[in-house]
């Protein structure tokens, strides 16, 4: 039976999870209404990947015996200036997602809690590839330029994630 304490907290990673989607939800639509429909795409399909992740959280606290308690997802702040400011938001977004599945790892290594240590495992290594595949696009953004033609390079690129 899973404790208390790391249910909580697989509690308040899916609210971050859902945010996340929230938030991506929402710089895919500035994409789009800047006509950057390769963007927006890769943005929408991050958001269903977060969603994803909820899922796999909502799940593990399932067959753990945990209970499910969902709260207000807060409005992400939609204040977007550039599309290379997306990404940098990204990234700072990416970051502080990291370091609230490490604090989860950290818990459930206190808690002795083995099964839950073994599962966020999956969580560290994609979180790894998260902020991999956005340092990658800031980077081809900084030697190709933050506008004009290297933002529709980027954004046909973009157009082919699924």
């Amino acid at each position: 039976m899973i404790s208390g304490k790391i249910t909580k907290a697989i509690n308040d990673q899916i609210n971050k999870e859902i945010y996340s989607a929230y938030l991506y939800i929402g710089m895919a639509a500035y994409a789009a209404s800047m006509a950057l429909g390769g963007i927006s795409n890769w943005f929408r399909a991050q958001a269903k990947e977060e969603l994803g992740h909820a899922e796999k959280f909502m799940n593990y606290l399932s067959e753990q015996g945990g209970e499910l308690v969902l709260k207000a997802i807060a409005a992400p702040d939609q204040k977007f200036t550039s599309v290379a400011g997306l990404f940098d938001k990204t990234l700072d977004h990416e970051k502080e997602v990291t370091a609230s599945i490490h604090n989860l790892v950290t818990l459930a290594k206190k808690e002795a809690d083995y099964a839950t240590e073994i599962f966020l495992q999956w969580f560290v290594t994609e979180q790894i590839e998260e902020e991999a595949s956005v340092s990658d696009i800031i980077q081809k953004l900084e030697i190709g330029g933050k506008g004009g033609n290297a933002i529709l390079v980027l954004d046909k690129a973009l157009a082919l994630r699924k």
